[in-house]
């Protein structure tokens, strides 16, 4: 399911890249799906899904029965600006998902190297709330939090404890942002619950560096996510 989930954002960009850095202006219409799955080799299912994509990104609009059109035109030029939207609108989430990506990251590789059973089960519990919390939005952030406190205390390294929960109220505003944006999609759920079910799995099995690389790539995905989230607005 998280190779699926790659494929379809490749193909966000391979899109993004073709038609609207300037090959299509605002209003004008995408090829069908059936070309652009014939153009970059693809299914067509694969296409609808980095076409839905942007189009909850507010890049395009998709007209039942009429096709995709272009919403925002020039989008890579706007990466800067949409940077620099999110610094201005939001600087303390933007700040703590760096800060966020440095410990986590290293906490995720340490973790899969000093775990105990009793660390390993406060994170399945945590997972399992996930699991069970689609429809309880408090429930399901206070798991996602909790996941992520858990594998700090993992580590056992006190320093990196007192971090974690020094900055948890910043943390929890993250994820309250990541998860408003990527939940307007509800099959995204089982997306984010593989995603932590891999660094989990990474972590139980004791591969230390999966474990840093799959943590890396969550930090990241959830840094550009929140990026792409302000194309709606500057869009408008």
């Amino acid at each position: 399911m998280a190779e699926k989930k790659k494929t379809y954002l490749v193909l966000v960009d391979k899109i993004t890249e073709r038609y609207l850095t300037g090959n299509l202006k605002q209003g004008e219409r995408l090829p069908s799906e059936r070309e652009l799955a014939s153009q970059l080799n693809v299914s067509r299912t694969t296409i609808r899904e980095a076409l839905r994509t942007m189009e909850q990104n507010g890049v395009i609009e998709i007209r039942q029965g009429g096709g995709s059109y272009v919403k925002i035109s020039d989008f890579q030029s706007r990466k800067e600006e949409i940077i620099a939207a999110v610094k201005a609108e939001t600087p303390l989430v933007y700040e703590t998902l760096e800060l966020r990506r440095a410990l986590e990251v290293e906490s995720a590789f340490l973790a899969a190297k000093r775990a105990a059973s009793a660390d390993l089960e406060k994170l399945r519990t945590a997972l399992n709330n996930m699991a069970e919390s689609q429809q309880d939005p408090e429930l399901r952030l206070k798991a996602d939090l909790d996941f992520h406190i858990g594998i700090v205390e993992a580590t056992h390294n006190s320093i990196f404890i007192q971090l974690i929960h020094t900055i948890s109220g910043h943390m929890k505003d993250t994820i309250m942002a990541t998860q408003k944006h990527r939940f307007k999609d509800p099959s995204r759920y089982g997306d984010t619950l593989d995603e932590h079910k891999e660094i989990y799995l990474a972590i139980a099995s004791g591969n230390a560096n999966r474990a840093k690389e799959l943590m890396e790539d969550h930090i990241t995905r959830i840094r550009e996510e929140l990026l792409e989230s302000m194309v709606v607005d500057l869009g408008k």
